[in-house]
């Protein structure tokens, strides 16, 4: 049953309404339920700039945001409908390529870091994994394997680009933003709506006797 707003919940619409309005909500801010825990979007009205876990803390990300983005935060959900959609979906098991539809705002990211993640975004498709060696061997610095890793322990964009994709060459998850079982609950979740192990294109692996 959907709760009625409260007169907090519409002074806060308007207020961000208004923001909206006059282009001062430069950072629009949200949370989340999902399966591996509450989430903290962010997107500028360029789009998406920010996904965390609740393991970094959300008022330290909110701090790092006005930092490195703009010090004008709002709690402002409306300009994440699109993103919070994508994930619902997501989580719901759709096989859905890195964020379809969902405008991205990348200035959290910049040189290397920046290639891997692009790379990335295009190369490991859903239900796929690669090593981080195989990533870097994909990138302008093929042995830059501790720099791949770097990049996607940092990927300001987790889930929208899919770093959980990534792990050791010994198939173990390795780091993760949102922690080693969120990794392995999202891995599970992509070949559980696949139906099962897949290849380096995130299709179904062939079975014995099928």
């Amino acid at each position: 049953m959907t709760t009625p707003p409260s007169d907090l919940d519409r002074l806060r619409d308007r207020l961000a309404d208004a923001a909206e309005r006059d282009g001062t909500l430069d950072v629009a801010v949200r949370t989340l339920d999902s399966p591996v825990g509450p989430l903290l979007l962010a997107a500028t009205p360029a789009g998406v700039v920010r996904i965390a876990f609740e393991g970094e803390g959300f008022d330290a990300v909110e701090d790092e945001l006005a930092r490195r983005v703009s010090p004008r935060v709002l709690l402002a959900p409306r300009r994440l409908d699109p993103a919070a959609r994508w994930l619902d979906a997501y989580f719901a098991g759709r096989r859905l390529d890195a964020a379809t539809g969902v405008a991205l705002d990348r200035r959290l990211s910049s040189g290397y870091r920046r290639e891997v993640l692009d790379r990335l975004a295009t190369d490991v498709p859903y239900g796929a994994v690669a090593t981080y060696g195989e990533l870097a061997a994909r990138t302008s610095s093929p042995r830059a394997v501790r720099a791949v890793g770097t990049a996607c322990a940092t990927n300001p964009l987790p889930l929208l680009v899919p770093c959980h994709r990534v792990v050791r060459s010994d198939g173990t998850p390795g780091r993760y933003r949102g922690g080693a079982d969120a990794k392995r609950t999202l891995l599970a979740l992509e070949q559980g709506a696949l139906g099962g192990p897949v290849d380096a294109r995130g299709e179904v692996a062939d079975r014995p006797g099928t």
